[in-house]
């Protein structure tokens, strides 16, 4: 929906453009927000109380176990998106609606959480050398460039290019995670002579020898690249269908102008 309503709002207003981050909703202003507070509390719940097996992430003395800091890892991720969800909520009522300094700084701030993703996938706690690591990489090639237009979008906060490759990138985060939740966590679905184990408190992928291995990997690669073929071609269907809507609402109000 970001991808289509940037899209839509170029074609509207193309010379009084300027990249949105979040879209107010027709009825509750901050629905989209309140999602993502919503999502991360979950996430964080799910993390830190649901998901282990005590419901609580310590060792016995306070520490964090080593086998948990993957999920102290995920929570702080989280966490940083529910900061971005607040304060552009703050953001946006202390502030003249839609101004460059609001759309500023609530560019920065998805910014941080962004590059902050980057950083705890890329000096992610797990070992990531295996199937896992291969599907890891290929997330923060996706996260990096979320990462990069959102800071872009600061200092080009026009660019309607820029806006559509965040969008993109921000909505493939979402399909790459899906594909990994299925691929690395569906026995069903693991690559042929791999399989899964349980390893410091968690599942993981193994593979019976370094064969199995390289074509588990290479596997990953062509079916990121298949997704990002297809996710774009499906897109680009939706963005034909949308400027056709655009036209005809610019052609009613030339008609009732």
């Amino acid at each position: 929906m970001h991808l289509l309503n940037n899209i839509k709002l170029h074609c509207l207003h193309p010379k009084s453009y300027t990249s949105l981050l979040w879209f107010p909703s027709p009825r509750i202003r901050y629905l989209e927000l309140f999602v993502i507070m919503f999502s991360t509390i979950v996430s964080i719940l799910m993390e830190l109380f649901i998901g282990p097996s005590k419901h609580q992430p310590l060792d016995i003395d306070g520490t964090i176990p080593s086998y948990h800091l993957h999920n102290f890892e995920h929570a702080t991720i989280s966490l940083n998106f529910f900061v971005y969800a607040i304060f552009s909520i703050i953001f946006d009522k202390i502030m003249v609606p839609s101004t460059l300094i609001q759309n500023g700084l609530t560019l920065l701030l998805a910014s941080l959480a962004f590059g902050q993703e980057f950083l705890l996938f890329h000096l992610h706690s797990t070992d990531h050398k295996g199937v896992e690591g291969q599907y890891h990489w290929l997330l923060q090639i996706v996260i990096f460039s979320s990462f990069a237009t959102t800071l872009l979008g600061i200092l080009f906060p026009k660019s309607s290019l820029n806006s559509f490759v965040r969008s993109y990138t921000i909505m493939f985060q979402g399909i790459w995670f899906m594909v990994m939740g299925i691929i690395l966590w569906t026995p069903h679905f693991v690559p042929k002579d791999c399989f899964l184990t349980w390893e410091e408190g968690r599942q993981v992928v193994r593979c019976h020898n370094k064969e199995a291995l390289e074509r588990a990997k290479a596997l990953a690669n062509i079916q990121f690249s298949w997704y990002l073929v297809e996710y774009f071609s499906l897109i680009t269907k939706f963005e034909d269908e949308d400027l056709e809507d655009v036209e005809v609402q610019k052609k009613r109000l030339v008609t009732n102008g």
